[in-house]
């Protein structure tokens, strides 16, 4: 009886683990999508929505652990259960009926929309797991005095809505419906955790708590050091997380939700190792770990052509077994059970951190993923007695290591000045030293675990010093990712890369090596492709006064098309791809046909907010070449904005040429679920060139007059059937749309 009783507690509080997790990261998602259409921009709204949900995480880890540590069991019970009474208020979660984007900063308004939309039912949830795990070892459960083994459960929940909401969740049902779905699970887990209160304090009172201190460290005081440690082993896997699933997205393979793998095994490796029997033996776990960081740096500094695949292996296992690797030490270093809610405060802290550094700090230092392999050499400073050894108060006050410190700092800083410019040596100060001065430490010391860490340091040495392949050409990094100047065609063609698309291309000598003295655009925008083309029944509108907008400025191809007397005018997200736009040491369309070009900086949906009513006579979305496509710039809400600026017989173009996706299909249903429109989709397939590229254009217009000179032309027809669902703001469908481009 009393096994079977043991059993259904442990199912309660499993149960409940697990909705929290599964709660915590569906809400993630679904509350950014709310946000998009008001503030567009994507990649900055995920990442403030991301550095916001692990902030409030932390908060939720410190209120468990001031609850847990200065009030009686029963006050935790009744004040948790008060606060998620007063989340359960604000449900269901949703933006303020007036909530647009002031004149202020954006960030700003961002944080206050998270906070008042998401900020309480969120810290609430966030609070629920450490509190659950320290309920559950008063429980008198025979597993109660070592209650770690409980974060698996969220783990697993943590991972089934991570993988389940693009792929079955968002497909299925709007986002207000998502929300409402969501709203139920809040209430069934607060019953939940109510139910768990009331088990343990009952419990708690009729059995004695087992009592055991075998399997983690039973220490009667924390020490700084310990705190340290937790933090740092924290720090690494989360910022190799960010760092590897930006070196795998940018630079190995841009595929859409391929984001969702990295992180999917980040979960794994809690689920693996964070137990007490792990799944995968910590012994060969060590000793696979230099093999599998030394397989890295030879894929990172060889991803092109066929090395993409030694790229993706070698990062996966480097990137899963040190992640494993430190998580397996930090549940061997867990503390007794009075500690465990400052244990779990010490590790967030070091996710927040690693977090920030690699998606924040890391982008500002340096120009390629360096952060990754950085990192990787850092893992070798969290195998166990490891960091110990480094700093050996014997070895510091025999002063045996100074003068290698010191030599080693001068020759860093030597090498660096010799081979970097000015910023890049301000870059690279930061980096170099710290990593020589380890390695030769590691090297001046006799013991093993110095001599390994001594070559994981030298190789990341070797990997900032020496050029990869991957860093050919100019390279600039932003917040939106790494663009790449490169010269391809035996030097003849200069073409701009964010990530692995193509944006935009310039040749610079013909066929006979001879220098081109005239702008003659190119890849998707050559003189006959359907966005060039589209320019001539666009002027016929605007009768000698033609305007045109551009929302995506690439390499500045489509300026050549315009002439001294009309109005052309571009918006473009991320400045540095208008820096390199204008630099005539990389392309000169710009400065050649448009050297004094109307650019709009910023998120294109909101600026066009901004422009009157029918003010432009042709209109290109260009934005959707990328694979990772700014969903909200294709949604009913958007196309209809687009319309709405159009003047009356005015040309809306949205190029859909995608390598992975459907968009032709979801942008077609898409404008003719708004009323009163006409659409032909152009599909142009030149003759093999080196930088001629195949493209699809779907154009829109508001009359039948202005699409007739376009369904005249041989490559294009009439849009009448919508195949699929529109996509709106509320509701977008991109794993079908994934399927359709593979499958259909």
């Amino acid at each position: 009886m009393m096994a079977r009783t043991d059993h259904a507690v442990l199912a309660v509080f499993a149960s409940t683990l697990f909705l929290s997790a599964l709660l915590l990261f569906s809400v993630q998602p679904m509350f950014a999508k709310m946000v998009l259409p008001r503030l567009g921009g994507a990649p900055s709204v995920w990442a403030v929505s991301l550095c916001f949900y692990q902030a409030v995480l932390l908060a939720g880890y410190c209120y468990a652990h001031v609850l847990n540590r200065f009030f009686s069991r029963r006050w935790v019970f009744l004040a948790h259960l008060a606060l998620l009474g007063s989340a359960a208020l604000t449900l269901p979660v949703q933006l303020p009926a007036s909530a647009e984007p002031g004149g202020g900063e954006p960030y700003l308004w961002l944080l206050s929309i998270l906070v008042l939309g998401v900020g309480l039912p969120f810290f609430a949830v966030s609070a629920s797991a450490p509190l659950l795990q320290c309920w559950f070892s008063h429980s008198g459960h025979p597993h109660s005095a070592d209650p770690y083994f409980l974060y698996g459960a969220s783990n697993y929940g943590s991972l089934i809505a991570l993988l389940t909401y693009p792929i079955v969740l968002e497909p299925a049902m709007g986002v207000s419906m998502q929300a409402c779905v969501w709203s139920g699970g809040f209430v069934l887990l607060a019953l939940l955790i109510a139910a768990c209160g009331v088990l343990s304090r009952a419990r708690s009172k009729l059995m004695p708590a087992a009592v055991s201190g075998v399997g983690y460290t039973a220490t009667i005081h924390l020490t700084w050091s310990q705190r340290t440690r937790w933090t740092a082993l924290a720090f690494v896997p989360s910022g190799l997380l960010v760092a590897f699933t930006g070196y795998l997205t940018t630079d190995i393979a841009s595929v859409p939700f391929l984001w969702v793998i990295p992180l999917a095994m980040f979960l794994a490796t809690f689920i693996l190792v964070f137990r007490e029997r792990t799944l995968v033996p910590h012994q060969l776990l060590l000793k696979a770990q230099p093999l599998t960081v030394a397989g890295a740096f030879l894929g990172f500094s060889s991803p092109g052509g066929a090395g993409w695949l030694l790229a993706v292996v070698t990062g996966f296992g480097a990137f899963i077994v040190t992640a494993m690797v430190c998580h397996r030490e930090l549940y061997d270093s867990r503390p007794m059970r009075r500690y465990l809610t400052e244990f779990y405060v010490w590790m967030s802290l070091g996710g927040v951190l690693g977090g920030t550094f690699a998606a924040l700090l890391a982008p500002q230092l340096f120009n390629e993923i360096y952060e990754f392999p950085i990192l990787l050499v850092l893992g070798f400073a969290c195998r166990p007695g490891l960091a110990a050894a480094l700093f050996d108060r014997r070895e510091v006050a025999a002063g045996r290591r100074s003068p290698l410190m010191l030599l080693t700092a001068v020759v860093a800083l030597a090498l660096s000045l010799a081979l970097f410019d000015t910023t890049e040596f301000l870059r690279l100060i930061i980096v170099l030293p710290p990593l020589a001065i380890i390695g030769l430490l590691m090297l001046a010391n006799r013991e093993r675990p110095f001599r390994l860490l001594a070559h994981a340091a030298v190789g990341g040495l070797t990997l900032l010093l020496l050029p990869a392949a991957q860093s050919q050409g100019k390279v600039e990094r932003s917040f939106f990712g790494i663009h790449r100047v490169l010269l391809v065609g035996g030097g003849s063609v200069r073409v701009l890369m964010h990530g692995t698309t193509i944006h935009g291309a310039e040749r610079i000598r013909d066929k006979s090596g001879n220098v081109v003295t005239q702008a003659i655009p190119t890849t998707y925008y050559h003189p006959g492709s359907p966005l060039a083309r589209g320019v001539a029944p666009a002027r016929q509108i605007g009768a000698g006064n033609l305007v045109v907008g551009i929302v995506g400025l690439g390499a500045g191809s489509m300026s050549c098309y315009s002439r001294p007397d009309e109005t052309w005018r571009f918006y473009e997200i991320d400045p540095v791809v208008v820096r390199i736009a204008r630099d005539v040491r990389h392309f000169t369309y710009l400065s050649r046909c448009r050297p004094n070009a109307d650019i709009v900086l910023g998120d294109a949906r909101l600026a066009l907010v901004k422009e009157p009513a029918g003010r432009f006579d042709y209109l290109i979305i260009d934005a959707f070449s990328s694979d990772a496509i700014p969903v909200h710039l294709l949604t009913r809400e958007a196309i209809a904005l687009y319309l709405s600026k159009l003047a009356p017989d005015g040309i809306l173009a949205l190029h859909v040429s995608n390598r992975r996706l459907d968009l032709p299909g979801v942008a077609a249903a898409t404008a003719l679920s708004v009323r009163g429109t006409f659409a032909a989709l152009a599909t142009d397939r030149p003759a093999p060139e080196d930088e001629a590229k195949p493209s699809n254009v779907l154009f829109i217009t508001k009359s039948a007059n202005a699409i007739a000179p376009i369904l005249a032309w041989s490559d294009s027809k009439p849009v009448v059937d919508a195949e699929v669902a529109p996509w709106t703001d509320d509701y977008s469908d991109v794993p079908s749309a994934i399927w359709r481009r593979y499958f259909r």
